[in-house]
């Protein structure tokens, strides 16, 4: 009989009378990194807070190495060596590197903290996996990159034998990514055993060795990666037949010869993002493609009013626009998802209402108290957004931390909706996001451009840049290199090189 390093039997989990997990199974090997998917609402994220002590189960049994073990609380998982790298990290910005991987269990000499001792020890764990970081540097000098390898540092210093990696690479650069996996794989060497969660099929099959489904709060296949094609991956998550043109470009018309909505003039950001020019049509999709840190948030912030504009013009409809501030922005007709929903975009323990009429709350105030807000058109909006947009909660009342990472995605979407905008900019819109909420994505961002709005996307996947705008201008290094019709490209790899050619 096999064993394994971890094991989950028969798990059940429910929230009030809410079903989130139905005897669900999961195996780990030792030394195996495995990958655990499924759409928003499958069931993963529970699954493995019940693995790290966040949550406890109704039912089942959990076995550490052959062992029937009781998970109650995060301590209870730091001692069976499990821990977890969050897709936000969790470290203290102002402490160093030295400090937060002992943060808790800080080295003492005499009753006092040992800081040199603490600088050699990080020095250790850091040069064990290759990484050429400063002890003593403080974390918000650090990339996002570099960060997530501390929190990893940080989990082995506490002797972890399990990681678990939700969406590791989210916010990483191809560089970082690859990085990132070259440190999976020393710590694959070294025994150490990982379930990778993460929306992006490609990685999977890259780092991966097997592979776990879930949907529905159910159990669906556990298999070699290798056994597997991207396709059937995909039909087991969406439970059915999966398409392969989900993707597809679909040839949209607007008039490429009308005079341009939106219009930037030689705009200067900061010393590297310098001679910013491009136009944008009504009703046009338009796609800005770079690498991490090539400008793209930049340009979007500052169109939004969150950066100055130091020189050159912004014009919307031919007319100057100077403003200084976002609710000058919104007034002009901008929206902005922004790339961080859950830190920038929502306020987490608020609920989907209050969530959703925040842009508009002037607008539903009462005509004598206006401290007051109109109760059932507040509700009426909100109930229209949720519909509107699929969104899924139980109640409109629900806080939104409770809700998947897509339909909080989709709350983000319908909040600026509700503002009537012309012009919804997007940034990382479906990072996070499964595969299914990608789709409804997309074509509400469609269907918003069909109405004669504009649209500009920003996407670190290529496939979704190549499946929804019309036309796609390259920044490399805060330089607009190129521009490029979705009609002359012809595969992903022409936008790649693209993007590549400084």
């Amino acid at each position: 009989m096999e064993q394994y390093v971890l094991e989950m039997k028969g798990i059940n989990k429910s929230f009030g009378s809410v079903p989130v997990l139905k005897n669900v199974e999961f195996k780990l090997r030792q030394g195996e990194v495995h990958a655990l998917v499924g759409g928003n609402g499958a069931g993963k994220s529970t699954l493995m807070k019940i693995m790290t002590g966040v949550y406890t189960l109704d039912s089942g049994e959990i076995h550490v190495n052959g062992k029937p073990t009781h998970i109650k609380d995060t301590r209870d998982a730091k001692a069976q060596g499990i821990a977890m790298i969050f897709q936000e990290l969790s470290l203290v910005q102002s402490m160093t590197v030295a400090e937060n991987i002992f943060l808790g269990e800080e080295i003492a000499h005499n009753g006092l903290r040992d800081a040199r001792r603490m600088n050699d020890q990080a020095a250790k764990i850091l040069a064990e996996l290759d990484l050429d970081i400063d002890p003593t540097t403080p974390v918000y000098r650090l990339s996002v990159g570099l960060s997530q390898m501390v929190e990893i540092a940080k989990a082995l210093s506490k002797d972890a034998k399990i990681l678990v990696f939700d969406e590791p690479t989210a916010s990483l650069s191809e560089t970082e990514t690859s990085r990132l996996f070259e440190i999976i794989q020393t710590l694959k060497a070294k025994g150490v055993s990982m379930v990778y969660i993460s929306h992006r099929m490609k990685e999977i099959q890259m780092v991966a060795d097997s592979i776990t489904i879930l949907r529905d709060g159910q159990f669906i296949l556990r298999d070699s990666i290798a056994n597997l094609t991207m396709e059937q991956i995909i039909s087991h998550l969406i439970g059915g037949e999966s398409s392969k043109h989900q993707f597809d470009w679909v040839p949209r018309h607007y008039d490429e010869n009308a005079p341009d909505l939106l219009h930037l003039e030689s705009v200067k950001i900061n010393d590297k993002i310098n001679n910013v020019t491009f136009g944008l049509k009504p009703g046009e999709i338009l796609g800005l493609a770079g690498l991490m840190g090539s400008g793209r948030t930049e340009i979007l912030e500052t169109l939004f009013g969150l950066r100055p504009k130091l020189a050159g013009t912004i014009s919307l409809n031919n007319q100057k626009l100077d403003y200084s501030s976002p609710q000058d922005a919104i007034r002009a007709g901008f929206a902005l998802v922004p790339e961080d929903r859950r830190k920038l975009g929502l306020v987490l323990n608020h609920s989907v209402r209050e969530n959703l009429i925040l842009p508009i709350l002037k607008n539903l105030r009462g005509n004598k108290l206006r401290f007051l807000i109109k109760e059932k058109q507040a509700d009426r909006v909100t109930e229209e957004s949720v519909h509107k947009l699929n969104i899924v909660t139980s109640s409109i009342n629900k806080t939104i931390r409770l809700l998947s990472g897509g339909n909080q995605q989709k709350v983000v979407i319908a909040k600026w909706l509700n503002t009537n905008p012309r012009i919804l900019m997007l940034d990382e819109p479906t990072a996070g996001v499964d595969i299914g909420a990608k789709t409804e994505i997309i074509q509400i961002i469609r269907n918003f451009a069909d109405q004669g709005n504009s649209v500009i996307f920003v996407s670190s996947e290529l496939s979704e840049m190549l499946a929804i705008c019309d036309r796609i201008i390259t920044i490399y290094d805060g330089r607009i290199t190129g521009e490029l019709s979705r009609k002359d490209i012809g595969v992903e790899e022409e936008l790649q090189h693209a993007i590549q050619r400084g």
